[in-house]
């Protein structure tokens, strides 16, 4: 999937592009309105991430202009105005959502991952499933082909999350916001740890092993190779 995100705020762009690239979208930028409004009309994007407040043609003023030469691609709004009224502005003026900075990476993935996909809301999962591993969300309990696992609470909240995105490269940066809630890069070992401790806990003595290390890339819980 192709996202186009203009934002004029190098370190905002660079922040999402690394993020979004890294879940597997196709990204392109542009710094300002009216190279962002050229980018849109003549790109075949599954969304557009756009930021109300910058140069030569703002957001609003971007969005009404595609919307008047029909062009109906799915746009998130990004901005510091995050009041009501400035959100139905930008709604009014043709965007589809609407997301106030400062933002966590993880909610601004899951935005456009719901623009893209347009995806039914799935029912409430009360059991995680893959392969011969189970976890009951309502007892908060682990096992793997019968066996009782005891894990710690961040463990069972790393495990959860991996399980939630079963055959899927799951990257640091979708680790550090949906574990530990870092809007940041720490540069230490944390995740390193954990993952190993888990593989310990779930792999260890049995034949198929289930968390598998994608190099370059991040982790993937996954039944069979």
């Amino acid at each position: 999937m192709r996202v186009l995100i203009v934002e004029d705020d190098d370190k905002t762009a660079s922040y999402i592009e690394k993020g979004l690239s890294e879940a597997g979208f196709a990204v392109d930028r542009a710094a300002d309105g009216r190279s962002g409004l050229f980018h849109a009309m003549d790109g075949d994007y599954d969304v557009l991430v756009v930021d109300r407040m910058i140069p030569q043609l703002d957001g609003l003023a971007l969005v009404q202009a595609l919307r008047a030469a029909s062009v109906s691609t799915p746009v998130l709004f990004l901005s510091a105005l995050g009041q009501v009224d400035e959100r139905v502005k930008g709604l009014r003026a043709g965007g589809d959502d609407y997301l106030a900075k400062p933002f966590a990476f993880s909610e601004l993935h899951a935005r456009v991952d719901a623009l893209a996909r347009r995806r039914v809301e799935p029912k409430v999962q009360t059991r995680l499933q893959v392969g011969d591993l189970e976890m009951d969300l309502i007892e908060r309990r682990v096992r793997r082909d019968g066996k009782t696992i005891d894990l710690q609470p961040r463990e069972f909240k790393l495990l959860e999350y991996l399980m939630r995105h079963a055959g899927q490269v799951v990257t640091r940066t979708m680790l550090l916001e949906g574990v530990w809630d870092y809007h940041f890069d720490p540069q230490t070992n944390v995740i390193d740890v954990h993952v190993s401790r888990l593989r310990q806990k779930i792999d260890k003595g049995f034949t198929q092993p289930l968390l598998h290390t994608v190099r370059g890339a991040g982790y993937s819980l996954r039944a069979g190779l």
